[in-house]
């Protein structure tokens, strides 16, 4: 801020923090009484209720104004054929892979395809006390939708939407996903109790040697290398569909900017937006963040970093960033709809088609 003071001496930007746990009640109360701060930060799931609330300035006509052309920035959230929300960090999820445990079970390489994967969770599961994977299928926090079952269809360049509505029923790669997933289960492959896991568990039981595979934030190499400085361990790509040769997607979180479209400095507020996504403040930015730049031509500094974030962010730009939970209605009820029928494949229950047709009627009813 301090540079953007000196560049814009007639703006000044007053900063107000709070807590992550309370900051998306606050931001929907304050949009609900029209006191939003003029530029917003924001998670892409509480873009849909603000949106809906009108409290988001129309991103694509601040840009017109300004004359900015919008080719450089990795991704955009919005509604309509709008923006109204920027993503200016973004935190990937890879597949890290335990170097020792892949390596008993005469594995050499991480897996690139879905059979390899498949393969040598089994391997793994069946050379040693480790799991082969750890998928934490919780309804408590049901983010394991988005980072566990459906990142292997998008990976893949498949979608989970058709013309923003849900189209989960007949689809090959959302049916592909959950088949995958189930299979493994059915195999006792994943480390056992997967309803009543959560994201956390991920990172404990790689950090403790339990699972040799897992799909998980980038942020959590700090929280891996401090809780076993003797791990060795790598990061790749997800791995795709079986013949699958197109440009790969990437589960990625990101925190976002948006304006208020009450704020009556429109135009200064964009100029703040504009200079978080210039090339070389968002390279700072992302650094800081220990996370990637929301703008494409930025890159972060790894002076004195973990190599591992080299190696992703190599990765990442190869990939494209997706999270098809970014900006719809009631995200987490739609995870938790999901969750809910699933249970019942991994408990033999139900078929794969059977429950997508359910999750699908679930789901329009937000929609």
């Amino acid at each position: 801020m301090d540079q953007f003071h000196q560049q814009n001496p007639n703006i000044t930007v007053k900063l107000i923090s709070a807590p992550f746990q309370s900051l998306q009640q606050q931001t929907i109360s304050q949009a609900a009484t029209g006191t939003l701060p003029d530029v917003v930060g924001l998670d892409g799931a509480w873009v849909n209720p603000l949106y809906k609330q009108g409290a988001l300035l129309n991103l694509s006509d601040a840009m017109k104004s300004a004359n900015y052309d919008p080719k450089d920035l990795a991704s955009q959230v919005g509604y309509s054929g709008s923006t109204y929300m920027i993503p200016v960090v973004n935190f990937v999820y890879p597949l890290f892979t335990n170097d020792a445990i892949l390596a008993k079970a005469g594995i050499s390489k991480p897996p690139t395809t879905w059979s390899e994967f498949e393969a040598d969770a089994k391997k793994i599961s069946q050379s040693g006390s480790a799991k082969g994977w750890v998928v934490p299928l919780s309804t408590a926090n049901p983010n394991g939708v988005q980072n566990d079952i459906l990142s292997w269809a998008w990976a893949s360049g498949g979608s989970m939407l058709k013309n923003g509505q849900p189209n989960l029923t007949g689809n090959p790669d959302v049916t592909g996903a959950v088949n995958l997933v189930n299979d493994l289960i059915q195999a006792k492959a994943v480390l056992p109790g997967a309803d009543g896991l959560q994201e956390t568990a991920k990172v404990e039981n790689f950090i403790n040697g339990r699972v040799g595979m897992m799909i998980d934030s980038l942020a959590h190499i700090t929280t891996i290398t401090k809780g076993n400085p003797n791990l060795k361990f790598s990061v790749s790509a997800q791995p795709v569909k079986d013949g699958y040769t197109g440009k790969p997607g990437i589960l990625t979180a990101s925190w976002g900017i948006g304006i208020s479209a009450k704020s009556k400095h429109a135009a200064d507020a964009w100029k703040l937006v504009q200079f978080l996504m210039s090339q070389s403040v968002n390279s700072k930015l992302s650094t800081l963040a220990n996370g990637f730049p929301g703008n494409s031509t930025s890159t972060p500094d790894f002076t004195g970093s973990d190599p591992h974030f080299k190696q992703a962010f190599a990765i990442y730009q190869k990939s494209t960033p997706v999270n098809e939970f970014v900006g719809l209605p009631a995200a987490d009820q739609l995870m938790t709809d999901f969750l809910n029928e699933f249970q019942k494949v991994a408990a033999g229950q139900e078929s794969t088609s059977t429950m997508l047709a359910n999750v699908q009627a679930a789901w329009k009813q937000q929609f």
